[in-house]
């Protein structure tokens, strides 16, 4: 089910680690500009949040509201490779690359569909999250299998790290 995302033309932007079973159309408001005319990157982490939301919402039975959903966000890496403007069309994606038993990462780009240019690619570490005692968690294993079946591939990794 993974789509079939534009060729790319700027060498670059690096090959996709996985692909991509969830897209959502981006709205560009004329308040996302900035004083160069292009998209504020600020803005990209916005979009970048509304891709997740809605990629979760869509891919497991978790609720994005507050205290229905398992996993915080821990560090964002976004690299911008093009500027994005007022009225361009443009489409995110998203996708888990690999969970552990207290984080996930994902993969995220946002693109234009008609070009195949992309303005910035996003990797996103989350990590399980207990709301009710603002602690660190396991990630429940019905979230991964569900996370799993949507992706259509195994995600799951042990630990690798060695604590000292």
């Amino acid at each position: 089910m993974a789509y079939q995302l534009p060729e790319c033309k700027n060498q670059k932007v690096p090959a996709a680690s996985c692909g991509f079973n969830h897209k959502m159309p981006l709205q560009v408001r004329f308040n996302d500009i900035d004083i160069l005319g292009h998209i504020n990157n600020s803005v990209y982490l916005s979009f970048l949040d509304l891709a997740k939301a809605e990629y979760l919402t869509t891919a497991t039975s978790a609720r994005v509201e507050i205290g229905g959903i398992a996993v915080a966000i821990v560090n964002i890496s976004c690299s911008f490779f093009s500027p994005g403007y007022f009225n361009e069309p443009l489409e995110a994606v998203t996708a888990v690359t690999r969970v552990s038993h207290r984080s996930l990462c994902m993969e995220q780009r946002i693109y234009n569909p008609t070009t195949g240019d992309v303005k910035c690619i996003a990797n996103t570490v989350m990590a399980g999250f207990d709301p009710r005692t603002a602690k660190g968690a396991e990630i429940p294993q019905e979230f991964i299998d569900e996370l799993e079946a949507f992706e259509q591939r195994s995600l799951f990794v042990e630990k690798t790290m060695k604590s000292k």
